[in-house]
């Protein structure tokens, strides 16, 4: 992972955003952060959640979508988070100015789930996203940390692969975790 250091907006960061970059990219408070592909585990991990979760789209015949893209902006400072996995509710995109053209979410309430496969950078998973989708209102965050990376106070003492479901209860997460 590496950083730019030039602090820039968040508007500048969606015009400066390359294309077709072998790259994803977030901004953390103004700060360009790069991030390098995953692994082909990190990839699959994500691949197979995404598959699950619209198979039961489909199934549920739910008005939800799963983006290939889409950057979720921060309301309170200059940030922008690329989840592995997002799933968007479709009737509510129509309220979100930015989404036809940059594919930008800038209301939590468009947003069902998001995922998070936990890699290197796991302390961006549990510390800063976790407590951004919570003020956002998301309703659901997943942290799925396959490989027991996170800190022992998230996944405890030993480590171990762990499954973290947040969900928004009266504007808090609630945590249940699987291991």
């Amino acid at each position: 992972m590496q950083t730019i250091s030039k602090t820039i907006t968040f508007d500048e960061f969606v015009a400066w955003y390359p294309e077709n970059s072998v790259h994803k990219y977030e901004l953390h408070n103004g700060v360009i952060v790069e991030r390098p592909l995953g692994t082909g585990d990190h990839s699959d991990v994500t691949g197979f959640i995404s598959g699950e979760i619209n198979f039961e789209i489909r199934r549920l015949q739910l008005p939800y979508s799963i983006p290939g893209d889409c950057l979720l902006k921060l309301a309170r400072n200059e940030s922008g988070y690329q989840p592995d996995v997002i799933v968007l509710d479709r009737t509510a995109l129509a309220s979100e100015p930015r989404w036809k053209k940059e594919s930008v979410i800038t209301m939590g309430s468009s947003v069902r789930l998001a995922v998070e496969v936990v890699s290197t950078n796991w302390r961006d998973d549990y510390f800063f996203k976790a407590s951004d989708y919570e003020e956002m209102g998301i309703p659901e965050y997943w942290i799925v940390d396959y490989l027991g990376l996170g800190g022992r106070k998230f996944i405890g003492n030993p480590k171990q692969p762990t499954l973290s479901i947040y969900q928004l209860v009266d504007g808090e997460y609630q945590v249940k975790q699987f291991s």
